[in-house]
């Protein structure tokens, strides 16, 4: 696809509004020059004969809230199978290095497999990778001119696709083959079934399935030959399979042994000797006879490994049949050491796949990545959020599993877990002393212990004080209109804080979500466990401030994860209101022709349409308008332009009940943002920066702590609630003088509710003045009604030098 001129202009602000300064600009391209140079020197040095170390380690396992994905080390290189949603943070947290990352490799054009992509190109881009080689399905070429809607241009890295028709790609570690698998029939994106993708099956009872295809078939090649479909490339009938052989590496030369038999060991001669032994062949030295096995460990003639999707039951003929995958199933054949199933559990059960795993030689191990697995992959978050938990139950609940129901299989394969290994050289095995579940086992004990015995005591004291007062179902009387935030970091998702997403329950029924920043829909799963699905099915408003990547790129999950969630609820389908700039639409139409059908999800309504004086010049725009303000029980529901990027909208909620919010988005001090939420009863405002960056805020568009607060006081909201911290920033920003008990900072699962606050801030504010005075010595902030002064400052680390729970 051809991205106009005027779109890439109007997308040159990539993520946060990276730093124009020329001086940055010149230390930045100096850091790119010599990490280049010493991948190419370090290139220089590789040994000929293959890496002494390799492994394949599962860094998504494939559960709900996290796709699958694995991350192959060697010294010499990394490389990626898939990139979903939260892949980077995944890395980020658990130190898997992204620096020399520069072949990804994609199964399918499935959002659940390039979800993540984006954000991780523009990572390596932002760290000096300069060339970076996707390979797979060929509509990967315009997947990446799609980004670049939202992206920019993408100059300082190189990005090429390698198709699955090319040839094998070889390195310094190993080749790999793409292995094209095609779908047993074609069930175009336009038919939308009431069952989840997933369950629907080509076979006996499915006939029906069979009769739709065919008729919808038959309706897309009659549109394709009128000319209506022809800029559409998408082909959800492929999936391509990865045939991964590492090099062989010869065997080590034995000194000891050398010298016992007597070999001139450091003298000239021994070079020739050396090469014929390391090369199998038997050498005479002084009338003697030396066999290579007596001085050299055995040679590894490199080890093959298997990465197969087999989303539906469509593909099973394809898996089964395909002559390549079978060549590896043959014992003393180079047989596969590991086939790794990215496979949901309803295929991986069918008798047809059990038989091919079957076929496989004993030796081969299977590696199952799909939703029935259960492992912990954020550990830092699952941490943090059991300290907060401790401090406040119910502003901080406890984060939640999704529990799968596993099924019995005839071959045991391996389940995946967050971290494990196989160690495919120096020798074959599974290496679990990684695993995210051993440390998060005595996770809970631990933290325990890291309470110092006063912090216990001062922490119960505050809060026996403030709750005495207050009748004990004061919060849960008046839980709605309640916001949870889902992700309170700017820029790029990281292992505490997530990109931006803000979720406003208006009742049990009714949501509106702010903001939706990759990995919004795992933060969901998180948070809401096994009542995910419900949680999703209420969400009928997405609000997207701006195209910044770190604001929207969890867009996509979360829609096709809706779509399921009221399936499986037997609830209609219904598209969202996507009240967004209108250039996201130039992002979703490029993948809906070429990537998966989107299109159908949501009924667009333009941001500035609802910016006070605009007109609405269409019917059908004006009648959404209509149906968000019905839908979710409110007055009003304006935009403004903010100061930040083209095209940057702060918006404001009001309900009928009277109570309002003000988001910012992103934004410098803006005016107009102020006109609209005046009066709220909440405003949640960006604070990126610590105050004393102003020079750096001004450059790149953004709020320090003290201008975000000075914006609610002349908005005169009742509560400010402070989010979108800079990343620099691992655990809390620092703390501005203007700190008032107005004033609140968010917390990724932090829950609060506005009608408890409404009714008791009055009575609150009393105790938080009396705590504040008796137990801190910084500026505390009362949360919405829970008087829970004291939980920013048990976060700090106090020059006193006393440990609290950061």
């Amino acid at each position: 696809m051809i991205v106009t001129e005027y779109i890439t202009r109007r997308s040159s602000f990539c993520r946060t509004m990276t730093t124009n300064m020329e001086q940055n600009t010149k230390n930045f391209k100096k850091a790119k020059q010599k990490d280049t140079l010493r991948r190419l020197k370090t290139k220089d040095h590789r040994n000929s004969h293959g890496p002494s170390t390799v492994y394949l380690q599962v860094v998504g396992s494939g559960s709900r809230d996290n796709g699958a994905s694995l991350y192959v080390f060697s010294e010499y290189n990394r490389y990626l199978f898939n990139c979903g949603e939260g892949t980077q943070r995944l890395m980020q947290e658990h130190k898997l290095k992204a620096s020399r990352l520069d072949n990804i490799f994609l199964t399918r054009m499935n959002w659940d497999n390039i979800g993540g992509l984006s954000g991780m190109i523009l990572t390596l881009k932002d760290i000096g990778v300069p060339e970076c080689v996707l390979s797979g399905p060929p509509q990967l070429g315009n997947f990446i001119n799609a980004i670049k809607v939202f992206s920019g241009a993408l100059e300082d890295i190189k990005l090429s696709v390698r198709p699955y028709t090319e040839e094998a790609y070889t390195d310094e570690t190993m080749s790999v083959h793409q292995v094209p698998v095609f779908g047993e029939c074609w069930r175009p994106a336009f038919h939308r079934s009431n069952k989840p993708s997933y369950l629907l099956s080509s076979r006996g009872s499915q006939l029906g399935v069979h009769l739709h295809v065919s008729i919808y078939t038959s309706m897309y090649i009659m549109c394709y030959i009128l000319g209506l479909m022809s800029k559409a490339t998408r082909d959800p009938s492929l999936v391509v399979a990865f045939v991964c052989k590492l090099h062989a590496k010869k065997g080590n030369f034995l000194v000891p042994q050398a010298i016992a038999l007597g070999l001139p060991v450091g003298k000239p001669a021994i070079g020739p000797l050396v090469v014929d032994l390391k090369n199998g062949k038997t050498v005479t030295y002084e009338g003697k006879e030396i066999r290579p096995e007596q001085v050299c460990t055995p040679s590894d003639p490199g080890p093959v490994f298997l990465v197969v999707e087999c989303p539906t039951v469509e593909f099973i003929d394809g898996i089964c049949t395909n002559e390549r995958l079978a060549s590896y199933r043959i014992q003393g054949q180079d047989p596969a050491a590991l086939v790794v199933h990215m496979t949901p559990e309803v295929v991986l059960k069918t008798e047809r796949y059990q038989e091919w795993m079957e076929r496989f030689p004993s030796s081969t191990q299977h590696l199952v990545l799909n939703e029935q697995v259960q492992t912990v992959h954020n550990v830092r978050s699952l941490k943090i959020q059991t300290q907060l938990n401790m401090i406040h139950p119910e502003i901080f609940p406890q984060l939640k599993n999704i529990n799968p129901k596993k099924g019995s299989l005839r071959v045991a394969p391996v389940r995946a877990e967050c971290l494990l290994k196989f160690q495919l050289r120096p020798l074959l095995e599974w290496q679990r002393y990684t695993l995210t579940h051993s440390l998060t086992h005595s996770l809970t004990h631990s933290l325990t212990h890291s309470l110092t015995h006063s912090l216990t005591h001062s922490l119960t004291h505050s809060l026996t004080h403030s709750h005495l007062s207050l009748p004990p179902s004061l919060l849960h009387a008046h839980r709605y209109p309640e916001v949870i935030f889902l992700g309170t970091g700017s820029a790029l998702p990281m292992k505490i804080r997530n990109v931006s997403g803000t979720l406003l329950n208006i009742s049990a029924g009714q949501s509106i979500l702010l903001d939706c920043g990759e990995g919004t829909f795992g933060q969901l799963c998180r948070h809401y466990g096994d009542g995910v699905d419900d949680a999703l099915s209420n969400i009928s408003t997405i609000f997207v401030s701006h195209m910044h990547a770190d604001h929207h790129t969890g867009l996509l999950k979360l829609l096709y994860q809706r779509e399921r969630a009221m399936a499986t609820l037997g609830k209609p389908f219904s598209p969202v209101y996507l009240v967004a700039p209108i250039q996201i639409m130039t992002w979703l139409n490029q993948f809906h022709d070429h990537c998966e059908e989107i299109l159908s999800h949501v009924n667009i309504i333009p941001n500035k349409f609802l910016c006070d004086g605009t007109e609405v010049p269409k019917y059908k725009t004006k009648s959404f308008i209509q149906a968000v303000l019905k839908k979710n029980d409110l007055d009003r529901f304006q935009t403004c332009h903010v100061h930040h990027c083209r095209n940057a909208f702060a918006c404001s909620i009001t309900h009928r009940s009277g109570w309002k919010l003000a988001f910012s988005g992103d934004t410098m001090p803006c005016e107009a943002f102020v006109g609209i939420g005046k009066n709220a009863t909440l405003l949640i405002h960006e604070a990126t920066l610590e105050d004393g960056l102003e020079e750096e805020a001004v450059e790149k568009r953004h709020s320090t702590t003290s201008q975000a607060i000075a914006m609610g006081m002349k908005m005169n909201a009742e509560f400010i609630m402070l989010n979108h911290f800079s990343q620099r920033y691992a655990k809390i920003p620092l703390f501005s003088p203007d700190f008032t008990d107005r004033v609140g900072i968010s917390f990724d699962h932090m829950k609060v509710s506005m009608r408890a606050h409404t009714h008791t801030r009055t009575h609150a504010r009393t105790h938080a003045r009396t705590s504040a005075r008796t137990h801190t010595r910084t500026h505390n902030s009362e949360l919405l009604g829970t008087e829970l002064l004291a939980y920013c400052p048990l976060l700090r680390k106090q020059k006193d030098g006393v440990s609290y729970i950061c």
